[in-house]
């Protein structure tokens, strides 16, 4: 039996089917933001895109820490 899934990666299924993108797809449009701070890059995605504060932060995250 597998361990489930913890931390930030725990809600990358409920933002793929909530918002329509893979998760890739997101973390390509972090990366490709003039932004760097990550409550910068969490507020810029609630606001342009409609994401949810936790679902943006968990993608923030886990993108700025892959870096």
């Amino acid at each position: 039996m597998s361990e489930p899934v913890k931390g930030p990666a725990s809600y990358f299924p409920s933002i793929e089917k909530k918002y329509g993108r893979p998760v890739a797809e997101w973390q390509e449009l972090i990366r490709a933001s003039p932004l760097t701070k990550h409550m910068e890059l969490v507020a810029w995605l609630k606001s342009e895109h409609g994401i949810g504060h936790g679902h943006a932060n968990a993608l923030v995250k886990h993108t700025l820490d892959g870096r």
